[in-house]
């Protein structure tokens, strides 16, 4: 059953509901609501629920064509730092939670923030250095291999072996970080999400058994809009770096440093259109998109592996309470509902 559904969803007409996995649960976001629910060590399901509205709402242009992937990107990253926070938290685990350094320390108090908001910040400044040093700065060294002459095949050679360097890079990263031994229960909770979003995409009712039916790969899953973003990056770089050659005469890749500049300001018009692009993908259902399709599918077998039926009870209480509202159960003194093991 698995693998005849890696494909299906595309063609459904309901609102997207996406998500993410994080510790030791799941985070469901619907059009007007976020979700994340959590399985503590005793077995309890805690929930939690907030209000989402779409910037789009606010200043109809980000939810432009083209605009809206950037904005979804830079979104999406400030709420998936969020709520591994707020998972962290829900899950009662205290030793799960570093004690912060004296940098951070110092710094909420002269920002005069809270630590656990400057740790978060530190961590995301952290993580896009790595992340900008790994898959731009790295990658580009590759100019220095090439001579200084620019013609329309240099600079796409240049940019195909950049290219490439980046994807074996983002798969050989996601690889090794999947060898770590609390990563495949993110990699299992990744893979329930899927199934219940595919449960909910074919109006099945939300249970273990029927969302099991379904396969952990989905098209609009953030691992393929990252391969997507690689590949087409290579594109569109090159066409850049042509159109700069014959308007202006100056090889922009021949200097490191204005080459990486220039990935770095132009990575927001990639993702537009690497978000396009998902989404025609997604929910086209041709034998051209479904080949499209299948090289992020297949790289999702690194991202997610099979869920336990409790692990999918924690997806779809996610999954429900974004959509219909917190359940009915004992509250914590924080608003979150504890679903006790007889009742998930």
């Amino acid at each position: 059953m698995a693998k005849k559904n890696e494909n299906a969803g595309a063609s459904c007409p309901r609102a997207d509901i996406g998500g993410q996995a994080v510790l030791d649960g799941v985070m469901m976001k619907a059009p007007d609501a976020v979700a994340v629910a959590v399985r503590r060590p005793n077995g309890d399901i805690v929930v939690k629920r907030e209000p989402y509205e779409a910037p789009s709402k606010k200043h109809p242009w980000m939810g432009l064509p083209f605009i809206r992937g950037s904005v979804n990107m830079v979104q999406m990253m400030g709420l998936g730092m969020r709520v591994l926070e707020d998972s962290m938290k829900m899950s009662g685990n205290e030793d799960a939670q570093e004690e912060p350094s004296k940098f951070e320390k110092w710094l909420a108090k002269k920002l005069g923030k809270n630590v656990d908001k400057v740790v978060m910040a530190v961590a995301v400044v952290l993580a896009l250095a790595m992340s900008i040093g790994l898959f731009v700065l790295l990658p580009n060294t590759v100019i220095m291999l090439f001579p200084q002459n620019a013609s329309g095949g240099t600079l796409l050679l240049k940019n195909l072996v950049s290219g490439l360097i980046r994807t074996v890079l983002l798969i050989s990263y996601i690889g090794l970080v999947g060898r770590i031994p609390d990563m495949r229960k993110t990699f299992q909770y990744h893979g329930s999400e899927h199934k219940t979003v595919y449960c909910h995409e074919h109006d099945l009712p939300l249970t273990p058994k029927n969302a099991q039916q379904f396969t952990t790969l989905h098209p609009r899953c953030g691992t393929s809009f990252l391969l997507l973003t690689f590949i087409l990056s290579i594109l569109f770089y090159s066409i850049i770096d042509v159109l700069v050659l014959q308007l202006t005469g100056f090889d922009l890749g021949a200097n490191y440093f204005l080459r990486v500049l220039s990935r770095v300001i132009l990575l927001p018009c990639v993702a537009g259109i690497s978000y396009e692009a998902l989404k025609a993908l997604a929910h086209a259902e041709t034998p051209l998109t479904r080949a499209l399709r299948w090289p992020g599918l297949q790289m999702q077998r690194l991202t997610t592996r099979q869920p336990s039926d409790e692990q999918c009870e924690v997806a779809i209480a996610s999954m429900n309470a974004a959509l219909h509202g917190l359940p009915e159960g004992e509250t914590t003194p924080e608003g979150w509902v504890i679903l006790h093991p007889t009742q998930a």
